[in-house]
């Protein structure tokens, strides 16, 4: 049977305490697509990204990747799903005391029992992969820029040659230039992989970029999914507000109750 998802998730709740985070997410990522999840600081977006990697257990609900589900599954079926993954963090978060060659290749070797000298081979090959090379392997990220250290941090992220990769606010702190050259080569990386994407962001000018999906998360639901296409015609009064940043409307609006009523 051909699973149209990637990954899929069901009325997935979590809360910290009182703070209910996620309130019924329902989200359908379809293989080898790109999808970017939108919505203001405190919406849940980390929160529901963690919890399909599995670093932070969901409450209730169903999150299935590739059609075998992730809640409540064991330590070990958690660890050989993570196989499929790669991710770029917020930030970058390479490894200081580490050159980049090897924070390239921190998954091959630690996660693939690869040996240093065929990782190191690899780490460069991606590093050209995203516009650097051998010139930069025993350099350390401090030596690195900002936008730099994104690249560097992005061919980790496909090193593995993942079947999934999370971006987590990956133009965060770069010039709109640079964050341009980031989400090209995030658009051409996971092409030439065929890879499933899920990016959250802030930036629209990214997620127009990069998306084939875009979906919208306000108070701890999806408020609206559909084609990047789309979103300027949504409909939606929290995505119209979102997209062109209006202050007046229903995110601002405690007293709106158009979510209560869509």
């Amino acid at each position: 049977m051909t699973i149209r998802n990637k990954i899929e998730m069901r009325n997935v709740f979590k809360s910290f305490g009182t703070k209910h985070v996620l309130q019924g997410i329902n989200l359908d990522i379809p293989v080898g697509s790109s999808m970017v999840i939108i919505g203001g600081s405190g919406t849940g977006k980390s929160v529901m990204l963690k919890c399909v990697l599995g670093l932070i257990q969901a409450d209730k609900g169903s999150i299935k990747v590739d059609g075998q589900e992730m809640i409540g599954s064991s330590t070990r079926a958690r660890e050989e799903m993570m196989k499929k993954f790669g991710m770029l963090f917020q930030g970058g978060a390479l490894f200081d005391s580490l050159p980049v060659w090897y924070n390239v290749a921190f998954g091959l070797i630690h996660g693939k029992d690869m040996g240093k000298k065929d990782a190191r081979i690899l780490a460069i090959e991606k590093l050209e992969s995203v516009g650097m090379g051998e010139a930069i392997a025993d350099l350390y990220p401090a030596e690195l820029s900002g936008g730099m250290q994104k690249r560097v941090a992005l061919a980790r992220a496909i090193a593995t040659n993942p079947e999934i990769i999370f971006f987590d606010e990956p133009t965060t702190g770069l010039d709109p230039i640079m964050a341009d050259v980031i989400n090209e080569l995030i658009g051409k990386c996971v092409k030439n992989l065929g890879a499933t994407a899920l990016t959250i962001t802030h930036d629209m000018a990214s997620a127009k970029k990069i998306a084939d999906h875009i979906a919208m998360i306000h108070e701890g639901k999806i408020v609206w999914t559909g084609p990047v296409e789309d979103l300027e015609k949504s409909g939606n009064p929290y995505v119209d507000q979102f997209i062109h940043g209006r202050a007046d409307g229903p995110i601002t609006d405690p007293q709106s109750n158009l979510l209560k009523s869509a």
